[in-house]
């Protein structure tokens, strides 16, 4: 499993990252992806992000998770390294207990 943390603000080629590099895990055929905002957090330059009603949506702090195998990730792991100019990228063993599908038309 990769995790890759970024900012809500951060783009690339005009369309925001998180939303790019979930295009991009899509068509290179990782089996799944989930990506989730967080309310505050801070990064390598110690600025706090965060949902406050002072500052509303100020640059939230995005974890995109990939999952897939070790064969795969590794090979993500370039796309990535081009990707993401500003942020954390992080690799941990994960073990999958289940993945399946619903039947489209199955009743």
């Amino acid at each position: 499993m990769l995790r890759v943390y970024v900012g809500q603000d951060d783009h690339w080629h005009g369309r925001s990252l998180h939303q790019a590099i979930l295009e991009r895990a899509r068509q290179e055929g990782l089996a799944g992806a989930t990506v989730s905002i967080g309310i505050a957090g801070f990064g390598a330059n110690s600025r706090i992000h965060t949902a406050s009603i002072l500052r509303l949506s100020e640059d939230l702090p995005v974890v995109i998770e990939l999952v897939d195998s070790d064969e795969k990730i590794s090979a993500f792991v370039p796309v990535l390294d081009e990707m993401v100019t500003e942020g954390l990228i992080t690799r941990q063993p994960c073990s999958v207990v289940k993945y399946t599908h619903s039947r489209a038309g199955s009743v």
